[in-house]
C-alpha cells in the first residue's frame, strides 16, 4: 500500500498567484497611478484650466486698459475715471448720491 500525501506545490502556487493578482488589482485601482488617482488628476486639470482661463481674461483686460492709457492712444474718459477713483475728486457740477 502506497499512500500518497497531497503535495503542497499546487496549493502554494495558486495561493501565490491569487495574492499577486489581488495586489496588482488593488494597485491598478487605488495605487499612485491607479484609476482613482487618474480621476483626481482629471478634476484638478479642469479646476486649474478654469483658473488659467480666468487669469488670461484678467490679463487681456489689463492689457486693454494699459493700451488705452498709453502715450500712443489716450482714452480721456478712462483717464478721468481712474483719476477720480484714485484721487477721490469731483467736478464742480456733479452731485454725489450715497
Amino acid at each position: 500500500m502506497i499512500s500518497r500525501r497531497p503535495t503542497l506545490g499546487p496549493f502554494i502556487f495558486f495561493t501565490l498567484a491569487f495574492v499577486l493578482g489581488a495586489y496588482f488589482t488593488f494597485a491598478a485601482v487605488q495605487g499612485s497611478y491607479g484609476i482613482f488617482r487618474r480621476v483626481q488628476i482629471d478634476a484638478e486639470i479642469e479646476k486649474q484650466s478654469a483658473v488659467r482661463d480666468g487669469l488670461r481674461a484678467e490679463t487681456k483686460r489689463m492689457a486693454n486698459l494699459t493700451h488705452r492709457l498709453s502715450d500712443d492712444y489716450l482714452d480721456l474718459d478712462l483717464l478721468d475715471e481712474r483719476a477720480r477713483d484714485v484721487l477721490g475728486t469731483l467736478r464742480h457740477d456733479e452731485i454725489v448720491v450715497r
